[in-house]
């Protein structure tokens, strides 16, 4: 299993510590580092300024909002980081879900996957640069319909340095996990819980079998959140406002993607009353609803030794890079638990 660095999302502004630990994942081999947006800091920039200063390790968006950026933008952006990383851009792709798309981004929701197969269609059209692009979808069209009826199709002006850049996107239903699959080189899950490999390894398969390919070198970097500490309650403490924000707050209750992740886990029940309590306004007493199960379902709590035990679990899974945050010194101890 591979190691790579997520640097999360922005608050005030950019995490504390985060170029002291780039740096050292960097020095130590480390696969990739990650940046995200949502509805604040974008995911290119910060990771165009920290990757200025890395020589090794791969640079990849986790994820890069659809409805911000029509694909033909989207796709000037990897062809561009791609360039100045000498070859070292991921594209992660994500739909996200509708109260960011139409509340923040103005964008329509329906038919997200729809939408997905189209996106990364014309994204591949664009970096393979084999011909003017012309796309007719549902969602998209080059030219634009309508209008001044002037548009035409074009080429990018620039020569990819590749014409392959991996994408990757983010999913947690199972027909978007079978998507990521079906059409993209790697797939970005959030929440996920070595117990349920074999429905991941299902949902994938459904996808490969679609596409007539192997997944031999499909890739799946997944976001861990790993506390050390003596106190196992204590640690899984910091990881519950995370999952009840999530399974509360991000999502409309009967359409919270989240909220299906951990239902599917066995919780629902836990769901529905972190839902409740959530939407109520009661945060405080959400967060308590969570309980030390659904944290160490999907993420690494408690004394070293535990976590190391509990890393063996994950190495078997279908993962193939771990995704962690926190300062340099959670680097250093990544990097000491895993070699």
């Amino acid at each position: 299993m591979k190691l790579g660095y997520n640097t999360g999302y922005w608050s005030k502004g950019p995490p504390g510590g985060v170029v002291d630990a780039i740096a050292e994942a960097d020095k130590l081999g480390w696969h990739s580092i990650w940046a995200a947006e949502a509805y604040g800091s974008d995911a290119l920039s910060p990771l165009a300024w920290w990757g200025a200063s890395t020589e090794n390790v791969q640079l990849g968006t986790s994820i890069i909002q659809m409805s911000a950026r029509t694909p033909a933008a989207t796709a000037m952006a990897a062809i561009t980081m791609d360039h100045l990383s000498n070859g070292r851009f991921i594209l992660g792709l994500g739909a996200s879900g509708p109260q960011v798309v139409e509340g923040w981004y103005g964008q329509p929701y329906p038919r997200p996957l729809e939408r997905t197969r189209e996106f990364v269609e014309i994204v591949r059209k664009i970096t393979a640069r084999e011909a003017p692009v012309e796309f007719d979808g549902r969602h998209y069209h080059m030219p634009v319909q309508g209008g001044t009826g002037l548009g035409k199709p074009l080429k990018s002006t620039v020569h990819p340095l590749r014409n392959d850049i991996p994408i990757y996107l983010a999913a947690e239903g199972p027909k978007n996990v079978s998507l990521s699959a079906e059409i993209c080189d790697g797939w970005l899950p959030l929440f996920f819980a070595p117990k349920d490999d074999g429905w991941y390894r299902d949902r994938l398969k459904v996808g490969f079998d679609a596409a007539g390919k192997s997944g031999d070198d499909f890739e799946v970097a997944a976001t861990v959140i790993m506390v050390p500490g003596d106190d196992v309650e204590a640690c899984a403490d910091f990881v519950r406002p995370f999952i009840a924000l999530y399974v509360g707050g991000m999502g409309a209750k009967g359409q919270n993607f989240h909220f299906d992740v951990f239902a599917r886990m066995g919780f629902e029940a836990e769901c529905d009353k972190i839902q409740e309590l959530y939407l109520a306004g009661n945060k405080n007493e959400a967060h308590a609803a969570v309980t030390t199960e659904m944290v160490e379902a999907i993420s690494l709590v408690g004394p070293v030794d535990k976590i190391k035990d509990e890393i063996e679990m994950w190495k078997e899974s279908v993962i193939t890079t771990m995704l962690i945050s926190g300062d340099v010194n959670m680097v250093r101890l990544a990097q000491d638990l895993f070699s």
